[in-house]
């Protein structure tokens, strides 16, 4: 199996020299046949890759256990979803994961492009044939998955504790999907530099895959952060690990490029911007990887010794230099075609948007890299802590909250202030109605998230009336039901309106994040059998303690009874499990979850002498931060879904419907 798959990868990194050189020569229109050989070869590599991926699999299936990869993160008695899952567990099978991910990526590019683009799709083929070469050759000489060990034990060791939780089926794929799927529009833009065809076609060809890569990036991390919740010991979902941030840092420069793009669609303008914004973050997917498997900084999701580093910082170099270079190179044909006109229009929110994006992309590097840049000059490793996160990201993101209102209404170019009355008067009047509302509530002891709730409602109401204006007007000239002009409004300006879908999806997580950072409720106590202590409005009593073995862990329990003067409100069973053959620990966190509000469970330890240590939070409004994410996936869906045969994907100018965007 070890020889099948290191022959099977060396093809592969063959395959993939050829395709970059064929492609690279078919850029001559007499010298086509060089292209179209070129495509046969992505197509040949993402077969290959995946035979490679599927020998790997069966090996980790079949408890082959001579190969490195399976004996260091599966054994006999792991479930067979979790030893599927120790392909992206381990470095040698994350990588090649990630490589079969950008060949399948690079076919699905050339078929959608077999009748457009012709100038460009030869240096799109060889860029993502070029990354592609890179991967197999990391594969073959450096991190190999068909590596085996010297001695051939029974069993293998085992997936790590933290890694055996059915989040690890979906959050790293989801997380890799959108990595490897910003590599496409990746190649489109050093395509459109370096052939000089800088026009609008290629954003028009890489909109919907960022828009993809986007909504896969937030999706995962909405996982992760579930993932964390529910399974960690310190009650939150977000604690500013660098690995964290890694994947947040390409969502926020993604999303960045989704507004500015349009700008440019619309206005001519933001061009040098756009090619920055779309290399910069396909950088920083790179980054992200590299700081998974270089082990540099300090992190819950490094797992075991990595060695390819050193080559990831290379590619990111690579990638940089390489695109600022071209984009130096190519000044004077990225001259913006109109200029700002007005500090308070459409495009000049899209760029205060950007701005505010960037910066805070810009701080959280600075945070992660922090202690790297101090042992470098000081000699001593000094860490950011999770305060300076909070400092910096708490503001940022209200002005990003209040901006998500206000964009929709502001019109292009210059705003008169009769329709800046008439837009915004309403949700001034909401919000103003809803104030005394709000001060009703906790918010009243707490102005931070006073403030956040009101730019909520204004926010909120500012995207409604979108929604509401449109609707009225198609149903007075259509003749349709309401909701029938609700559908017609949509489907006639999907990407719009799935935008301000994905706006009120983010909105939603905002104002959860806010209540459950503000008004959390937390105990820490210690319980024998039938006593009880108090959190938060509840009564948790410790009913029974239990231990118990199975072949893959010996797991200590709890039961706990919740609940609120003489009502029962729930019955958790949280517990600690010792994962054999590792003997490493792992908690099992219990939730009994609402509209309103959680409680949150977690059993830190269980003595001999039958005292249980319990941690318990109540966490208001937090399953809201879910509902936000799947919302913005339906945003997402929504503005990527093609409009059906003979509707326009943006509505003619003469549509009295038409807010633009």
């Amino acid at each position: 199996m070890s020889l099948f798959g290191r022959a099977i990868l060396l093809v592969a990194f063959a395959v993939a020299l050829f395709a970059v050189g064929a492609a690279l020569a078919g850029r001559q229109p007499r010298r086509r046949q060089w292209f179209h050989a070129a495509e046969r070869a992505v197509f040949a590599l993402f077969g290959l890759l995946t035979v490679a991926i599927g020998t790997l699999v069966a090996g980790l299936l079949g408890n082959h256990f001579e190969l490195a990869a399976v004996e260091g993160y599966s054994s006999r008695a792991l479930a067979s979803h979790f030893k599927v899952t120790a392909v992206w567990a381990s470095q040698p099978g994350s990588l090649m994961f990630w490589a079969w991910l950008l060949s399948g990526f690079a076919c699905i590019a050339i078929v959608t492009n077999r009748r457009r683009n012709r100038e460009l799709m030869p240096v799109v083929v060889a860029v993502l044939a070029g990354l592609g070469a890179f991967f197999t050759m990391v594969l073959n000489f450096v991190a190999s998955p068909f590596a085996t060990v010297p001695v051939v034990p029974a069993d293998g060791q085992g997936l790590q504790a933290a890694l055996q939780n059915p989040y690890m089926v979906a959050h790293p794929p989801l997380l890799y999907l959108g990595y490897v799927s910003i590599a496409v529009p990746f190649a489109f833009a050093i395509a459109a530099l370096v052939t000089r065809r800088l026009d609008s076609a290629w954003l028009t060809s890489v909109r919907r895959w960022v828009l993809a890569s986007w909504a896969f990036l937030g999706i995962g991390i909405i996982l992760g952060a579930k993932w964390a919740y529910e399974s960690l010991s310190f009650g939150g979902y977000w604690i500013w690990d660098p690995v964290e941030n890694a994947a947040f840092l390409p969502w926020l420069t993604a999303t960045a490029f989704l507004h500015s793009v349009m700008v440019q669609e619309r206005r001519g303008m933001l061009k040098v911007w756009n090619l920055v914004l779309i290399i910069t973050t396909f950088a920083l997917t790179l980054f992200g990887t590299f700081l998974t498997r270089s082990n540099i900084v300090s992190s819950v999701h490094n797992f075991g010794a990595q060695t390819v580093g050193p080559y990831l910082l290379g590619a990111i170099i690579v990638v940089l230099a390489g695109g600022i270079a071209l984009i130096i190179s190519r000044l004077p044909e990225l001259k913006s075609s109109h200029s700002l006109e007005s500090y308070f229009s459409r495009e000049a929110i899209f760029l205060y948007n950007n701005l505010l994006l960037v910066g805070l992309a810009f701080a959280i590097i600075w945070g992660t890299l922090f202690p790297v840049v101090s042992e470098l000059i000081q000699g001593q490793r000094i860490s950011v802590g999770r305060g300076f996160f909070d400092r910096v990201a708490a503001p940022i993101g209200v002005a990003l909250l209040f901006l998500t209102g206000v964009g929709p209404l502001v019109p292009w170019r210059k705003a008169s202030p009769e329709v800046i009355r008439r837009r915004f008067l309403v949700p001034l009047v909401v919000t103003a109605a809803a104030t005394p509302l709000v001060l009703l509530t906790d918010a009243r002891s707490n102005w931070a998230a006073a403030t956040v709730f009101l730019i909520a409602i204004f926010s909120a109401v500012c995207i409604g009336s979108e929604f509401w204006r449109g609707t009225k007007v198609r149903h007075a000239l259509g003749g349709v039901s309401w909701l029938g002009a609700l559908g017609q409004l949509v489907a006639r300006n999907r990407r719009r309106y799935g935008g301000y879908i994905a706006h009120v999806g983010i909105i939603v997580a905002i104002v959860a994040i806010a209540a459950s950072r503000s008004f959390l409720s937390e105990g820490a106590f210690e319980l024998r059998q039938g006593q009880q202590a108090s959190a938060g409005g509840y009564t948790f009593t410790a009913q029974s303690f239990e231990r118990r073995r199975d072949p893959n862990k010996m797991t200590v329990a709890a039961t706990i009874e919740v609940t609120q003067g003489s009502k029962h409100v729930a019955t958790l069973r949280p517990a600690k499990h010792v994962f054999l053959p590792r003997q490493e620990q792992g908690d099992q966190v219990a939730i009994a979850g609402g509209p309103t509000r959680d409680i949150w469970v977690n059993l830190a330890a269980l003595t001999p002498a039958g005292v249980a240590s319990i941690h318990v939070f109540v966490n208001p409004l937090i399953s809201w931060l879910w509902i936000g994410g799947l919302i913005l996936l339906l945003g997402a869906i929504v503005a990527a879904w093609p409009p059906p045969r003979g509707v326009r994907a943006t509505a003619p100018a003469t549509d009295p419907t038409r807010v633009q965007v």
